[in-house]
């Protein structure tokens, strides 16, 4: 033990006599000298005594969709920090086809006694879903907060990315680069975010492309598939047939699906095919080319989220009003200048 204290000492730069009075929680040390001989004690990888370990307050659970999509981990990850900084403990629950289903996670966690649910993209992003199931657990006090999905009448705390920003965004940014023929690639219509990324579209698209374009202009123009690199792969091959130049998805995993396609076709990305992703996953700037994509503020979110629950959680009152946070473009190298035709003319 004397030879531990002695390298925590010289790791905070402290004497070994002020090392065991942090350790024993006696007084006489003050708050800058305290919290430097900690973080030495964390550093070094020891386990601080119980007595100094921080207070855990509860549990608190997260259910959040497969984690195939790392936009999902790392949105769980930063949520886990923020209420760690809090003393709660999050309890993770991920959700995949045919597993287990919202609701029974929610009986599971509540048998476990948490002081709160934190859902991501879940049944509350059917637009027409029940807002009933989540309306129960904050009737009877229970603080929620749903995140990306908004379910009128759950009341609950309601959190998520301005979706027609996401789209105005892509189109822009596409549209200043001579496109005109750009497709959008979406998950399932039944989901809120989706349904209010179609619904963007054709406002996009008459703002930065044509504003004359009409509805039959814009026909065949989106693609509803799922949000995974199979269902990118299937709308990409349904718009391609239809001459777009340029793509945007609703998710990095889609993205990705459509760089597939294009290459089973022999197009280069981005000289014959631009493409836009959404979400700015982890790792995703590693792709070939890197994706150009909207990123949702995943930090922001998580930050926003927890506040929320926290202030729930001490006897506030549910915003009736969704919080919507803005999306940023981030540019990389997966969407360039519209195709040449073979009269020099943007073919876009």
């Amino acid at each position: 033990m004397q030879v531990r204290l002695a390298e925590i000492a010289d790791r905070a730069g402290v004497s070994i006599s002020t090392v065991s009075r942090v350790l024993n929680d006696k007084p006489g040390v003050n708050a800058s000298t305290r919290r430097q001989v900690l973080t030495a004690v964390d550093v070094l990888g020891y386990d601080r005594p119980a007595r100094l370990r921080p207070r855990v307050a509860g549990l608190v659970g997260v259910v959040v969709p497969e984690i195939e999509n790392p936009f999902f981990p790392r949105l769980a990850q930063l949520i886990e920090v923020n209420l760690g900084q809090h003393g709660y403990t999050p309890v993770l629950c991920s959700q995949s086809l045919g597993g287990i289903h919202e609701d029974d996670y929610v009986r599971s966690l509540l048998e476990h006694g948490v002081a709160g649910i934190i859902f991501v993209s879940g049944m509350h992003a059917i637009a027409d879903g029940d807002p009933g199931r989540y309306r129960r657990l904050t009737d009877s006090g229970l603080p929620v907060v749903l995140i990306n999905g908004f379910l009128p009448g759950a009341g609950a705390e309601c959190i998520a990315t301005d979706d027609a920003r996401v789209v105005d965004l892509a189109v822009a940014h596409l549209a200043h680069m001579g496109h005109t023929r750009i497709g959008l690639a979406l998950g399932q219509e039944r989901y809120t975010p989706v349904r209010r990324k179609a619904g963007a579209f054709p406002v996009a698209m008459r703002e930065h492309v044509d504003p004359s374009l009409a509805d039959a202009d814009l026909e065949g123009l989106v693609e509803y598939t799922t949000f995974t690199v199979a269902g990118g792969a299937q709308a990409a091959a349904a718009l391609l047939d239809r001459d777009v130049t340029a793509i945007v998805c609703g998710s990095d995993m889609m993205a990705l699906g459509v760089l597939r396609a294009a290459r089973q076709r022999g197009l280069d990305v981005p000289r014959d095919l631009s493409v836009v992703g959404s979400d700015d996953s982890m790792l995703i700037e590693f792709t070939d080319p890197p994706l150009t994509t909207v990123r949702q503020p995943s930090m922001e979110m998580a930050a926003a989220a927890c506040r929320a629950l926290l202030d729930l959680i001490g006897g506030g009152t549910p915003s009736s009003v969704e919080m919507l946070l803005a999306p940023e473009l981030v540019v990389r190298g997966s969407a360039g200048r519209a195709p040449l035709g073979l009269d020099g003319s943007r073919t876009g």
